[in-house]
C-alpha cells in the first residue's frame, strides 16, 4: 500500500498540475469517452495504456477473462452489464471494443478448470463460455488450445453483445461499431479481428 501511496504523490506533484485542466474540463462537463473497452482484469493488460488514451477517452469494463454475458434481465446482479448500458445508453459510445489477450488465466481456468474446486464465483462466470471450452478442446491441440480459446472468447463476447437490443439497434441504425481485438503481453502487439474471423497485427 505505500507504494501505491507514493506513486499517488507522485501523481500530485508532476501528473495532476499537467493535467489539470483536463480533469477540470470532465468534472465541468462531464465525459464523452470515445469508446467503451471491455478488458480483462489482468493487471498485465491496461487499455488506457495500450491506446495511449487520457482522462475521460475510454470507458473502460474490467472482468475475468473480457467476457460479456447475454442479456439476462432478471433480478440478480450484473455488473459488466449494468456497465455496458450506462456506456450505450447513457454515455452513447460510438464504438465497443471487446480485448482478449495471451496467458488469459480466465481462458486458462475455462480450458483445464478452476485453481481451487471451493471457490464459489470463479466457474460459474467463465461458464458464460462453455461452447467455446468444448468447440476449442476438440479441434485444438494443447498448446494451440490457449489462443484459440483466447480468440473465440472475444467472438463470443461480441455474438453476445448484440443479444443485447440496445446494442443491436445501435449497430444497426450505424450509431455505434463493433471491434475484437487481442493482444500479446509478451510481444506488445495488438491484433483486431477481420471480417474473415481471423486476427491480425493492428
Amino acid at each position: 500500500m505505500e507504494r501505491l501511496i507514493e506513486g499517488y504523490r507522485n501523481f500530485r506533484t508532476s501528473t495532476w498540475p499537467e493535467r489539470r485542466a483536463v480533469f477540470e474540463r470532465l468534472a465541468t462537463h462531464g465525459q464523452q469517452p470515445r469508446a467503451l473497452v471491455i478488458a480483462c482484469a489482468d493487471s498485465r493488460v491496461d487499455p488506457a495504456m495500450i491506446f495511449d488514451a487520457g482522462p475521460g477517452e475510454l470507458f473502460v469494463v474490467r472482468n475475468v477473462a473480457s467476457l460479456v454475458p447475454p442479456c439476462e434481465p432478471d433480478d440478480t446482479c450484473h455488473g459488466t452489464s449494468a456497465a455496458l448500458e450506462f456506456a450505450v445508453r447513457g454515455l452513447q459510445v460510438p464504438d465497443i471494443i471487446v480485448m482478449g489477450h495471451a496467458m488469459c488465466g480466465g481462458v486458462h481456468a475455462l480450458l483445464h478448470g478452476t485453481p481451487n474446486p471451493s471457490w464459489h464465483f470463479l466457474g460459474n462466470w467463465i461458464d458464460v463460455a462453455r461452447d467455446v471450452r468444448t468447440r476449442v478442446l476438440a479441434s485444438s491441440s494443447a498448446d494451440a488450445g490457449q489462443r484459440a480459446a483466447e480468440h473465440e472468447c472475444v467472438k463470443l463476447s461480441l455474438a453476445n453483445l448484440l443479444t443485447y437490443p440496445w446494442v443491436r439497434e445501435a449497430v444497426r441504425d450505424a450509431r455505434m461499431r463493433l471491434h475484437g481485438t487481442w493482444f500479446d503481453i509478451r510481444s506488445g502487439i495488438l491484433e483486431r479481428l477481420e471480417a474473415d474471423g481471423s486476427f491480425t497485427p493492428a
